[in-house]
């Protein structure tokens, strides 16, 4: 039985807690904040979350408080017009094996804690910020978590998932600073008996204009409607989470067609944030420390597939760290990270690509977008994303 450190305590670094501890061995996730938290409004989960999730012994308690979303529509935002649809019922179960869902992010996290919290072998510490690592000498079984008190923990193995700012990445990648996508993100939360009863959709919509793109749907067992606006507006500082003003909001997306104008006007609270991302990398491990999640993959939430991609990486440490053995430690990580890397980096340069050539063209090339998307039938859509969302991990 290895004793696992987990740097972070994140939706990746939960899910990678209990999956390993499901294969007997100890862990102790070490979470900077002083609570197990998890700020945020709705997470996008395709059947390969879900797949994850029933690896990892949480997919009935995640289902319980999701909302089944029936298609993923794409709407023109100038102009109003239905541009495409992809149903999510029926044959997509069927092919995919379980549903598409959406879910706030707490009814993600808070199962994952749960778990974790009931389980023996695993120790939950807050105000322990891993601010790097000591490998031992040539030959050690051990690594050292170096935290912000100066306090030393050492392991047979660090998972570092400690987010798209890693300190873990950093001393091991040493890239430096995310990349700044130049898109700012305005998100609001609303209760959904605010909503007029026609504009209830059961749907994942996107509203797409020349630079920006506004999408929205239900969370919370449907009793709020989840509303996030992007825009294209070069910005180069980083925002996490700053207040805006509604009338800044509602002029920074002054093209905005009839009907989605009338939701963009019920959000309050606005919050702001600028989108980030890393360019893929190949070196995800470092002897017995090995990056998940964010900290090895962050992406644009344009694919809508970060958090399933962590859980997906969750899955397959656990699998590789499939016994109680202490032995061949780094060779089982770099096989995760073999394992892992093309499909995500993959996923990285798409998201950064659907934002460019789906969400945000202008002019011609939107034209060219919508007719493109018009004229594929459900099974070329159901096709297109079947690498995406039919991942099943054995």
């Amino acid at each position: 039985m290895a004793n696992i450190l987990i740097a972070g305590g994140g939706i990746g670094g939960l899910a990678a807690a209990l999956g390993i501890a499901g294969r007997g061995h100890r862990v102790t996730v070490l979470e900077r904040r002083d609570s197990f938290t998890e700020l945020g409004a709705g997470i996008q989960l395709g059947p390969n979350a879900f797949h994850a999730l029933d690896l990892l012994g949480v997919g009935s308690p995640v289902r319980a408080r999701a909302v089944y979303i029936d298609e993923l529509r794409f709407m023109d935002g100038t102009t109003g017009e239905r541009v495409a649809s992809m149903p999510l019922t029926g044959d997509y179960r069927t092919r995919f094996g379980n549903p598409y869902a959406v879910v706030q992010r707490s009814d993600l996290y808070e199962p994952l804690l749960e778990s974790c919290r009931a389980h023996p072998l695993i120790e939950l510490r807050g105000n322990s910020q891993v601010v790097s690592y000591e490998r031992g000498a040539q030959g050690s079984a051990e690594v050292t978590a170096v935290l912000a008190t100066g306090e030393r923990l050492t392991g047979a193995a660090l998972i570092g998932a400690d987010g798209i700012r890693s300190a873990v990445r950093r001393q091991m990648v040493g890239d430096g600073d995310p990349r700044v996508s130049g898109h700012t993100i305005y998100r609001s939360v609303i209760p959904m008996d605010q909503v007029a009863e026609e504009l209830r959709w059961n749907t994942v919509t996107l509203w797409a204009g020349p630079k920006w793109h506004f999408v929205h749907y239900p969370i919370g067992g449907g009793a709020y409607l989840n509303l996030a606006a992007t825009r294209d507006d070069d910005a180069q500082e980083v925002v996490v989470g700053r207040p805006a003003e509604r009338e800044h909001v509602l002029n920074e997306f002054p093209e905005l067609g009839e009907t989605a104008r009338r939701l963009l006007e019920l959000g309050r609270d606005w919050k702001s944030w600028v989108l980030c991302d890393r360019d893929p990398v190949d070196v995800w491990t470092d002897g017995r420390v090995a990056l998940l999640g964010d900290a090895a993959h962050p992406m644009l939430q344009y694919a809508a597939q970060g958090a399933c991609q962590a859980l997906e990486d969750a899955v397959v440490i656990a699998q590789l760290l499939d016994d109680r053995s202490e032995d061949d430690i780094v060779q089982r990580l770099e096989k995760y990270s073999a394992t892992r890397r093309e499909r995500t980096a993959e996923i990285q340069l798409v998201a950064r690509e659907m934002g460019r050539r789906l969400y945000h063209p202008a002019g011609p090339d939107a034209v060219e977008r919508n007719a493109m998307l018009s004229g594929l039938s459900t099974e070329d859509m159901h096709d297109k994303v079947a690498w995406l969302h039919g991942e099943r991990l054995a």
